[in-house]
């Protein structure tokens, strides 16, 4: 399952803002994107996953995507910072 290392990770950052602080700071290891999240709020942070070769998981819905967090709302993006 492609979220068992993001619902595992004893480190990690939940929501767009956060996440980019993490791939701007160096700390991401892999980020995880919901497809169905708003193009303008991820696509950015591919872009920036992109230009520092850091690992992107897309995943099919925010809830998905949430669930994984261990939170109860949907979310656009989260990163694993440390495993």
């Amino acid at each position: 399952m492609p979220l068992a290392r993001l619902s595992n990770a004893r480190k990690k950052m939940v929501g767009s803002k956060q996440t980019m602080k993490a791939i701007n700071r160096g700390q991401a290891k892999v980020v995880y994107v919901a497809k169905n999240a708003e193009r303008h709020v991820i696509d950015p942070i591919i872009q920036a996953c992109q230009a520092k070769n850091i690992p992107l998981v897309e995943v099919e819905t925010m809830s998905q995507l949430g669930r994984a967090c261990h939170i109860e709302v949907g979310c656009a993006s989260a990163a694993v910072i440390e495993d």
